[in-house]
């Protein structure tokens, strides 16, 4: 359905995306996992037609994004992380509104739009003001807006972005159940690990305008899981930033990452990493309230690629090591 070939977006001196490639198969959910700044918007932005590539080419439905605009647009539907409603008009006067922006034929937009409102449990809110509803309400209107066409392509920017969990549940059961129901391919960019975890056939890992790899959640945590990294949760009272860089020393720990005052994550290859990194804080006489062994997750699988967290951010930076058979490393990432 997607065919992306070395897109690139420069802005300036700036590469945003940099000559990614993937392909996208029909009524597939396909994620694109990032932090933010890592390019998946303006990624978005391109496949929607919204802002040109610099280079490189991709093709929807097998229209080309910059030759066949105007038939790419009749293909697919968007739901930025921004809400697109207006709080005056009903939930139906909504939908009738966007409905008419498609040049949908009236009675076909009057029976699409109670057919979405049903979709999205919103029937008998269909005359109340969207300016009323709670944030998750408007978020199932933003997305059922994106569906007046009735895409085969649907874009998804950070859906869930700013929701409670109620409303998070909600609007991803929505996700699911419009790719089974009626087979739309979706793309679907986040910054969340269980999000993509949930909802994506594949996933794209995204970092600095790169996809550094793509394969489904299962193989993509059988990197870790099939070599010999050691993932160690470990509780200890009072834990100072000493111990910490101390861990760090040991020669099989690859990072570090503090959760809390008390808590911290450990990464380490071989087959005595548990013993090496016992006798480390043993050696500082902290005492060890618990450890536990964790099974690897997403968020490990990024940070095994590109050596930094995916919240990472500029401050409580330490030097890092990097363990043999990762790639892309950087220098510095923080501690939490």
């Amino acid at each position: 359905m997607i065919e992306v070939r070395d897109l690139t977006k420069k802005f300036n001196d700036f590469t945003a995306v940099d000559h990614i490639t993937f392909d996208v198969k029909k009524s597939e959910v396909f994620g694109l996992l990032g932090p933010n700044g890592a390019g998946k918007t303006t990624t978005i932005r391109m496949l929607s037609t919204l802002t040109r590539p610099t280079e490189g080419t991709a093709t929807i439905g097998g229209y080309d994004i910059v030759k066949h605009d105007n038939k790419v647009r009749q293909l697919i539907g968007l739901v930025s992380e921004k809400m697109i409603m207006y709080d005056r008009l009903t939930a139906k006067e909504n939908l009738r509104f966007f409905g008419k922006l498609y040049n949908l034929p009236k009675n076909i937009l009057n029976e699409r739009t109670d057919e979405l409102l049903d979709l999205v449990q919103l029937t008998k809110w269909k005359d109340s003001k969207v300016g009323t509803f709670s944030t998750g309400m408007r978020q199932r209107m933003n997305v059922v807006r994106a569906l007046l066409n009735m895409p085969k392509v649907l874009f998804l920017d950070e859906p869930t972005l700013g929701l409670d969990p109620q409303s998070t549940v909600e609007v991803r059961e929505f996700i699911k159940k419009t790719n089974k129901e009626n087979k739309t391919t979706i793309i679907l960019t986040t910054h969340m690990m269980n999000e993509a975890d949930l909802l994506c056939d594949r996933i794209g890992i995204m970092d600095q305008g790169k996809i550094d790899t793509l394969d489904t959640s299962t193989n993509l945590k059988k990197l870790i899981s099939g070599d010999d990294t050691t993932i160690l949760k470990l509780e200890i009272p009072n834990l100072t930033n000493k111990l910490l860089t101390k861990i760090q020393s040991v020669k099989c720990v690859s990072s570090v990452s503090r959760e809390n005052n008390s808590h911290l994550k450990v990464h380490a290859t071989g087959d005595d990493a548990f013993d090496l990194i016992i006798d480390a804080v043993r050696a500082e006489k902290a005492k060890i309230n618990s450890i536990e062994k964790l099974q690897p997750t997403l968020e490990d699988v990024f940070l095994h690629i590109t050596g930094r967290e995916v919240r990472d951010k500029a401050d409580n930076k330490i030097a890092i090591k990097h363990g043999p058979g990762s790639r892309g490393f950087r220098q510095k990432r923080r501690v939490r």
